[in-house]
């Protein structure tokens, strides 16, 4: 016969309950501080401030399924703890504007009027390959077909396309057509490798006047299919 009485209470020490809600909340804080730091803006689907919740959940149900001195209650106090956190945090970041940014981050512009946004070009973050990637996925061949591109906190792309007619000359995404020139035999508008600035007729030796980087590559203004 399954002794239940053992599986939840034996060897538990009821003065280290109160201990155990105190650490909850300390690791729990602490998940949130390393994630923030990580720089990543969430997982796909989840922000920072749910991954954390699911770390602190699994952990704490993990760990009594194979350490036998845990008895179930202390993961039972952790699980509650948890959840009370959640709720609580939740209700403030929906009274705070302040206290949601803090846990959740907020949206970043990527691209804007066709071109990268620089304010964000420091931040440890931003990765143009990353965004190269989501913008190729969503069938965007160069920056001249993008209005606006946000990335949001959840990691996914929101992106403001160009009419057909208002299509301009863009940098390329696709590997086939992002190569750097030394000699612009075409003519053609070139754009920075950088941030994607646009100009015409202008040695490839010339430094961008956005971003001063002096890498090239043939800008394309074909329409989306």
């Amino acid at each position: 016969m399954i002794e239940i009485k053992k599986m939840f209470l034996e060897g538990a020490e009821l003065d280290f309950l109160l201990e155990i809600v105190g650490r909850s909340v300390i690791m729990f804080i602490l998940i949130l501080v390393i994630l923030r730091l990580s720089g990543k803006k969430g997982v796909r689907q989840l922000t920072l401030f749910e991954v954390a919740i699911i770390l602190s959940l699994g952990s704490a149900a993990g760990d009594p399924m194979f350490q036998e001195e845990l008895p179930i209650i202390y993961a039972l106090v952790v699980l509650f703890s948890v959840i009370l956190i959640y709720k609580l945090i939740t209700w403030l970041s929906t009274k705070s504007t302040f206290i949601n940014k803090i846990l959740e981050g907020e949206a970043m512009v990527v691209v804007r009027h066709g071109m990268f946004d620089l304010k964000h070009e420091h931040d440890g973050d931003f990765s143009k390959m990353e965004f190269f990637s989501e913008l190729r996925n969503q069938s965007v061949e160069h920056l001249g077909q993008v209005r606006m591109a946000v990335l949001e906190i959840d990691g996914s792309m929101s992106i403001l396309f160009y009419p057909d007619a208002e299509v301009k000359y863009g940098l390329p995404l696709f590997p086939d057509d992002y190569q750097q020139i030394t000699i612009n035999t075409a003519g053609a508008p070139i754009a920075c490798m950088y941030c994607g600035q646009i100009l015409e007729n202008i040695p490839q030796e010339q430094s961008c006047p956005r971003c001063q980087r002096k890498k090239w590559a043939l800008a394309i203004d074909t329409k989306r299919i």
